[in-house]
C-alpha cells in the first residue's frame, strides 16, 4: 500500500515498475477493431454490453493474460484491447482501500457469495462495476464524490481534489501498465510541481506503483489515487495501446533500428551504458541472453506463476507498526493500530489476499515488541489498551483461519505460523496472569473441570482460539444448507418429537458451542459473506431461544426447591459477555448491519464526526413470522447475552473486560429506536429473564459470585419505563443485589467450591472490579430514584432495595446527595416525598459511618442537618433526640447542634417562639448529654449552648468540675477557663485555671511549651483577684512550672502593679505593691532562683563553645532575679564561685564569666 521505491524514479520513457517480465514470443494477428473509447455510450441510458465484453471481463479479472495467450493459438486485436481495457480495477472502493485507513460504503451490505457452491457468486470488483466503463465511472464517482467533506488530508480525498481540479495529464496505458503525471498546484508554502506516475495492474487489481514525489507510507500517495481514478472515470479519454511487444513485433528492421537509435538519442545519459550492455551480450552467442527464447515486457501482463494481488509495502507496514507500538500507547498510536487492524477487516470483507497478508506482518512486530520481555521479566502486566489491541489481534486469526473458501495449505501455514508464537514464552496469555477457566474454541468443559488446580490447566496464549479455529470446518451438510438457502426448513410432517436439527416450527438450528458458531458468523460477514452470516446467525438465534424455552420449564420443576434453598449453583461454564470471541457483539453488529439506514451513498474514509445510524425493519427472509425482523431479533439476542447467569470470571483483565464489553453491548442497544416492536420483544425478554431461575442473572435466586446486573437492568429500566413501568421496576429491583458482599456463601455454592468461601479478612480478593460494579449499583438506584420522584410507594420500595443492597457509605450518600438535588430544583417547590428519601438515606449513612473512619464525615453530618432542615421542625427534633445513633459527642455539640441553633436555621424554617424553645431545649439536652460522654471534646460547647439558661449552664458547668479531676487535658480546662473570664465569671474561671495547673508540668528546658501563655494569663487571673487567689495559685505554679524563665517572668509581673485591680465587689483593695521578702512572693522568688541555680548547671553539663555567649546572656538575667532577694547581691556571688570552681575545666567559659561577673 505504498507508491515510491527507494531509488529515484527513472525517466518516463522508463517509468515502468518492477512488473511480470515474462518473454513475448508472438503477436496478435492484427485486424480492425474498436480503438479505446468503444463500448463507451455517452447516453445516460445504459445498452446492453456486448458479447465480447461481456466475455472481456470475465477473462480480464480471472486469468492471467499469459494463460490466455497459451489458451488460444491466434488473439484478435479487438479481443486482446478489450482485455487490457477492462483489466484495470472498475471499483473506487478498492483505490480508496488502499489510500485511506477506513472505507466503508453507506449501505453497503457487502458481496453476497456461495458457500460450499450454492447460492449467487460475484466478487466486490463485479458487484460494484456496471455494464460499461463510463457508466462503471459515473457511478462510482458519485458515490466518492458525496463524501469529499471528511477526511480531506487523506490520500484518497486529496487525489480526488487533484483529479477535479484537471491535474492529470498525458496518461496514456500501454498494456498492463499506466502511466502520466500528476501536477500539485501552487500554495503558499510550496511552489507548483509535477509527479511522473506509472501503476501496472493484473486481473483487476494493482500489482505495483511509482510516483515522483518520493513519499513512503503504507497507502497510495495522492498522485496514485488521482491517476487511477482518472483510469477508472474517464477511460474513454485514456490513450489505450497493446502491450509494447505487440507494437514492435509490427515494425520491420529499419524500424525498429530507427527506434532505438531515438530512444538512445533522446536519453543517451540514462540508456548509453544499458544499450551497449544488451548489445555486447545479443552480439555474443554464448551469452545467456541468447539462451532464453523470446524478450521480456513488463506491459504484456502477468505470467501463470504470478501470485495475483493489489501491491503492499510490506517493509512500510513492518515499520510504521514497530513505530506505532514504540510509542507505547501514547500520541494516537492506539488509534492508529485499531485503524490498521479496521484495513485488514476491510480487506478480508473485500476477499483480498493482502488481509491475511498484512495481518501476519502486523502480528510479527507485536511479536518482536521489547516490552513483552520486560513485562513477563518484572512479572508486571500490560496496560489496557495494549491488551485490548493483543485481543483484537487473536480475533482477527480466528476470522482469517475460518475463512469457508481458504486452500488447505493456506490453512496449514497459518496453523504453523498461530503455533510458533503461540511458543513463544513471550507470548501474552488469554486472560492475563491467571490460567483460562473458559472452554476452548471445538468444545465446552464439564462443569467438573471448573475445579481444577490452574496449574494443570493448559496454557492458554492470545493465539490459542486461532490455532483450535484451525480444526474447523464447513463441510458439514446441514451447516451447508443452512447457510445457501433462507428457505431450508424440515418438512411439516416431521416436526413432531424431539430434533436436533430443527425447531418444532421447522426451522434450523445449528447446536456448536455458542461463541464458536458466533465466530463462524463473524468469519462469514468479515470475509464479505454477509447474507451466509444472517441465515447462520438466524439458526444460532432459534437455538438459543428453543435452549431458553427448556431451561425455563426445566426451572418450572426445581422451583420449590431451588427457592426454599435458596441458593443456586451456577448453570453455564462461561459468560458470552466479556469472551475473547464476543459472541453477542457479533450477531448483534451481523444483525443490525442489514437493517442499517443511510442517507447517501457515500464513502467513510475514518475522519470526521460519525454519525448515530438509523436502523428500520428489514424481515427475516425466510421466516413464517411476519412481525420478525433482523432488529429485533439482534434486540432479542443482546438481551439474552446480557441477562445470562455467568460467574465472576478470574483477573483482573477478564473482569475489567467484563464491565467493558458489557458497557459497549448496552451503546448499541441505546441506539436503537424504539417502536412497538422493539417494545415487543423487550417486554417479551425481560419477563422471560426474570422467570428463567437459575439460568439468568435476573433469575429469583442466582449464585453469590454471579456477575451483576446492574448496568444491563439499568438500561432495561430506562427502555421499559415509558412503556411498562411495573415490568421496569420489577427488572431493576431484582437487579439491585450484589450478593458478594453478604457475610457469606450459604451450603449450596457447589458450582464453584473454591470460591464458596464466607469473607476473608482481606476481603473479596477475586473481584478486582468490585468499586466499579458497586458505582453501577449505585447509578441503577439513581435513576429508580428520580424516576420514582412523587411516588411515595415506589420511592419506599427503591428505599427498602438500597438499604438492603447497597453496602458502601460513600455511594449510599452519593444517593442521598443525588435525591436530595433532584428534590429540591431551584426554581419549584421542593418534593417532600423525595426528601424524606434522600433523609433516611442520610441517617443511614450516618448509622453506618459512625464507628468507621471516613474522612467525608464531617461534609456527611452537616449535609444530614441541611437535609433535616429541608425537611422541617420535626426531622431536626428527631435527630437531636437520638444523636447517640447517628453522631459522636463532638459532632453533635459542635456541628449538628450548633447549626439547628443558629440564626440562619430559625430563619429557614420561620419558627415562633414556642417552636424555637422546644428546639433549644433539645440542643441544651444533647448538650449536656454529651458533655456526660465526652467532657473532653464536648464540655465547651455545652457551656455555649446552655448559656441563655441558667439551670442548664450550672449543669454543664459543675460536668466540667467533676471532670476536671479525671479526664480532661490542661489544655481543655485552661480554654474553658478563659470562656469563662470572657462570660463574667472570674471566680469560675480562677477554680478552672487552679484544677489546669494541676495537670501541667513544665521542664526546666521547655522554655517555649505552648501552655507558658495559659500559665501568664492564670497567674495574671489571680493576681487581679486579689491576694489571696495569687498565695493560692503560687504554689500551684512552683509545682508545675520549673522553667526559671517562665518563673521570673511571672514574679516580675506580679510585682508591676498591687493585686486586686479586678474590682470584685464585696472585697478591699490595699492598693499596696506586693514585696518579695513576703508571702506569697517570697516562695515564688526562692523557685526562680532554685530554677535558675539547676538550670544552670544542667546546660553546662552538655554546652558547647559555639553557646558560650548565650549562656553568659542567661546568667545576667539569673542575677537580676537574685537581686530581689535582700540578700540577693551575697547569693549571686557565691553561685559564680561555685561555678568557677566546679567547671574550671572550661576554661575559656569561665573566663567570659569572669570578664563580667568578676
Amino acid at each position: 500500500m505504498a507508491e515510491g521505491r527507494r531509488e529515484q524514479p527513472p525517466h518516463p520513457l522508463f517509468s515502468i515498475p518492477p512488473a511480470s517480465k515474462r518473454p513475448c514470443l508472438r503477436p496478435a494477428p492484427r485486424g480492425p477493431g474498436p480503438g479505446p473509447g468503444h463500448g463507451m455510450p455517452s447516453s445516460r441510458y445504459r445498452s446492453p454490453e456486448s458479447l465480447l465484453d461481456c466475455a472481456a471481463k470475465a477473462v480480464a479479472e480471472k486469468w492471467a493474460f499469459e494463460r490466455v495467450e497459451e489458451r488460444f493459438e491466434r488473439i484478435p486485436e479487438p479481443v486482446q484491447r478489450r482485455i487490457v481495457y477492462w483489466s484495470f480495477p472498475r471499483n473506487e472502493k478498492e483505490i480508496c482501500m488502499y489510500s485511506s485507513f477506513q472505507c466503508r460504503v453507506a449501505g453497503e451490505e457487502g458481496p453476497v457469495a456461495a458457500t460450499g457452491g450454492a447460492g449467487s457468486a460475484g466478487s466486490g470488483a463485479t458487484t460494484a462495476a456496471a455494464g460499461g466503463g463510463s457508466t462503471a465511472g459515473t457511478t462510482a464517482t458519485a458515490g466518492a464524490a458525496g463524501a469529499v467533506g471528511t477526511g480531506d488530508g487523506l490520500p484518497f480525498r486529496r487525489g480526488i481534489r487533484l483529479l477535479e481540479t484537471g491535474c492529470v495529464e498525458n496518461v496514456l496505458q500501454v498494456g498492463f501498465h499506466l502511466s502520466g503525471t500528476v501536477t500539485e498546484p501552487t500554495t503558499s508554502s510550496e511552489p507548483e510541481v509535477t509527479h511522473k506516475v506509472a501503476i501496472s495492474f493484473d486481473r483487476c487489481k494493482i500489482t505495483s506503483v511509482t510516483c515522483g514525489c518520493g513519499n513512503r507510507d503504507i497507502f497510495y500517495c495522492a498522485h496514485v489515487v488521482a491517476l487511477s481514478l482518472y483510469r477508472i472515470r474517464k477511460p474513454e479519454q485514456v490513450k489505450l495501446r497493446l502491450p509494447i511487444s505487440e507494437t514492435l513485433f509490427q515494425m520491420n528492421r529499419d524500424q525498429l533500428q530507427k527506434l532505438v537509435q531515438y530512444l538512445i538519442t533522446a536519453h543517451h545519459t540514462e540508456v548509453l551504458p544499458t544499450a551497449q550492455k544488451l548489445a555486447d551480450e545479443i552480439l555474443s552467442s554464448n551469452s545467456e541472453i541468447n539462451q532464453v527464447h523470446g524478450a521480456p515486457d513488463p506491459t504484456a501482463g502477468a505470467s501463470i506463476d504470478d501470485d495475483n494481488c493489489w501491491h503492499l509495502d510490506e517493509d512500510q507496514v513492518r515499520e510504521q507498526v514497530k513505530q506505532f507500538l514504540s510509542q507505547g500507547g501514547y500520541y494516537g498510536s492506539g488509534k492508529q493500530l485499531n485503524s490498521m487492524f479496521a484495513k485488514v477487516r476491510e480487506m478480508l470483507r473485500m476477499r483480498d489476499s493482502n488481509g491475511a497478508r498484512m495481518l501476519t506482518l502486523i502480528t510479527e512486530q507485536f511479536m518482536a515488541d521489547p516490552r513483552l520481555s520486560l513485562w513477563r521479566q518484572q512479572g508486571t502486566g500490560m496496560t489496557d489498551k495494549c491488551r485490548q489491541l493483543w485481543d483484537e489481534l487473536g480475533a482477527l486469526w480466528v476470522c482469517v483461519v475460518l475463512n469457508p473458501h481458504c486452500k488447505s495449505e493456506e490453512k496449514s501455514t497459518w496453523l504453523k505460523q498461530l503455533k510458533k508464537w503461540g511458543d513463544m514464552d513471550v507470548c501474552p496469555l488469554e486472560d492475563g496472569n491467571y490460567g483460562s477457566e473458559l472452554p476452548n474454541i471445538t468444545n465446552a468443559l464439564p462443569q467438573s473441570n471448573l475445579a481444577q488446580d490452574s496449574v494443570s490447566r493448559p496454557r492458554r496464549t492470545v493465539f490459542s482460539r486461532a490455532i483450535e479455529a484451525c480444526d474447523l470446518h464447513w463441510q458439514d451438510s446441514h451447516l451447508q444448507r443452512i447457510i445457501s438457502s433462507d428457505y431450508y426448513m424440515s418438512p411439516s410432517y416431521q416436526r413432531e418429537g424431539e430434533s436436533l436439527l430443527f425447531n418444532p416450527q421447522g426451522l434450523p438450528l445449528w447446536l456448536d458451542h455458542v461463541p464458536t458458531a458466533c465466530a463462524r458468523v463473524d468469519a462469514l460477514r468479515s470475509h464479505g459473506y454477509s447474507r451466509e452470516a444472517l441465515r447462520l446467525a438466524v439458526a444460532i438465534i432459534n437455538t438459543l431461544r428453543l435452549q431458553q424455552q427448556r431451561q425455563m420449564d426445566m426451572y418450572k420443576h426445581q422451583k420449590k426447591e431451588l427457592l426454599q434453598r435458596g441458593v443456586t449453583s451456577i448453570t453455564n461454564v462461561e459468560g458470552w459477555v466479556g469472551h475473547p470471541l464476543d459472541p453477542i457483539g457479533c450477531l448483534f453488529i451481523t444483525l443490525t448491519e442489514t437493517c442499517r439506514v443511510d442517507d447517501d451513498n457515500s464513502m467513510d474514509t475514518g475522519e470526521g464526526e460519525p454519525r448515530p445510524p438509523v436502523y428500520h425493519h428489514v424481515p427475516v427472509w425466510g421466516c413464517p413470522d411476519a412481525g420478525e425482523s433482523y432488529l429485533t431479533l439482534a434486540l432479542e439476542v443482546a438481551l439474552m447475552g446480557m441477562g445470562q447467569q455467568r460467574i465472576m470470571p478470574e483477573g483482573l483483565y477478564a473482569q475489567d473486560k467484563v464491565c467493558r464489553n458489557e458497557e459497549q453491548i448496552v451503546v448499541k442497544l441505546q441506539e436503537l429506536e424504539l417502536d412497538d416492536l422493539l417494545v415487543q420483544t423487550l417486554r417479551k425478554q425481560a419477563i422471560q429473564l426474570l422467570d428463567a431461575g437459575p439460568f439468568s442473572g435476573l433469575g429469583e435466586v442466582i449464585h453469590r459470585e454471579s456477575v451483576p446486573m446492574h448496568t444491563f437492568a439499568k438500561y432495561l429500566f430506562t427502555a421499559l419505563l415509558p412503556h411498562d413501568a411495573d415490568l421496569a421496576y420489577k427488572v431493576a429491583l431484582r437487579a439491585m443485589r450484589l450478593p458478594v458482599l453478604e457475610s457469606s456463601g450459604g451450603s449450596g455454592d457447589v458450582g464453584h467450591p473454591h470460591h464458596g468461601i464466607s469473607i476473608v479478612p482481606s476481603r473479596y480478593p477475586r473481584w478486582f472490579t468490585l468499586g466499579h460494579l458497586e458505582s453501577q449499583q449505585c447509578e441503577l438506584a439513581s435513576t429508580m430514584l428520580t424516576a420514582a420522584k412523587g411516588d411515595m410507594l415506589r420511592l419506599r420500595t427503591v428505599l427498602e432495595a438500597i438499604q438492603k443492597n447497597i453496602h458502601s457509605s460513600s455511594l449510599i450518600f452519593k444517593l442521598a446527595q443525588d435525591a436530595f438535588k433532584i428534590a429540591t430544583p431551584a426554581d419549584n417547590p421542593p418534593d417532600i416525598t423525595l426528601l424524606n428519601v434522600a433523609l433516611e438515606l442520610g441517617l443511614q449513612v450516618m448509622r453506618m459511618t459512625l464507628s468507621t473512619l471516613n474522612w467525608r464525615r464531617r461534609e456527611m453530618v452537616r449535609w444530614l442537618v441541611t437535609c433535616a432542615t429541608e425537611v422541617g421542625l420535626r426531622a431536626l427534633v428527631s435527630i437531636l433526640q437520638s444523636w447517640y445513633t447517628l453522631f459522636t459527642p463532638t459532632e453533635a455539640t459542635s456541628i449538628v447542634a450548633a447549626t439547628v441553633m443558629s440564626h440562619n436555621t430559625i430563619l429557614r424554617l420561620s419558627l415562633d417562639y414556642p417552636q424555637r424553645e422546644e428546639l433549644a431545649s433539645c440542643a441544651r439536652t444533647l448538650a449536656l448529654q454529651c458533655a456526660m460522654k465526652d467532657p473532653q471534646n464536648c464540655a465547651l460547647s455545652a457551656l455555649t449552648l446552655c448559656e441563655k439558661d441558667h439551670i442548664a449552664f450550672e449543669t454543664a458547668y459543675q460536668i466540667v468540675i467533676d471532670a476536671a479531676s479525671t479526664g480532661m487535658t490542661y489544655s481543655q480546662l485552661f480554654t474553658i477557663a478563659r470562656y469563662m473570664e470572657h462570660r463574667g465569671y472570674p471566680l469560675r474561671s480562677f477554680k478552672l485555671a487552679s484544677l489546669a495547673m494541676t495537670h501541667l508540668n513544665l521542664a526546666y528546658n521547655q522554655d517555649t511549651h505552648p501552655a507558658i501563655n495559659d500559665v501568664l494569663w492564670a497567674c495574671a487571673l489571680s493576681h487581679s483577684l486579689g491576694k489571696n487567689e495569687l498565695a493560692a495559685i503560687i504554689p500551684l505554679v512552683v509545682k508545675s512550672v520549673h522553667c526559671a524563665t517562665v518563673l521570673s517572668d511571672i514574679l516580675r509581673r506580679c510585682t508591676m502593679t498591687a493585686p486586686g485591680l479586678a474590682g470584685i465587689p464585696g472585697r478591699r483593695n490595699s492598693g499596696k505593691l506586693m514585696s518579695t521578702d513576703k508571702a506569697p512572693l517570697r516562695q515564688l522568688l526562692d523557685a526562680t532562683i532554685s530554677a535558675y541555680i539547676n538550670t544552670t548547671h544542667s546546660r553546662l553539663t552538655h554546652i558547647s563553645p559555639r553557646h558560650y555567649g548565650e549562656f553568659i546572656e542567661f546568667l545576667s538575667k539569673a542575677r537580676e532575679t537574685f537581686l530581689l532577694a535582700q540578700d540577693g547581691h551575697i547569693q549571686f556571688a557565691q553561685f559564680i564561685d561555685n561555678l568557677k570552681q566546679i567547671y574550671k575545666g572550661k576554661k575559656k567559659l569561665m573566663m567570659l564569666v569572669r570578664e563580667r561577673f568578676g
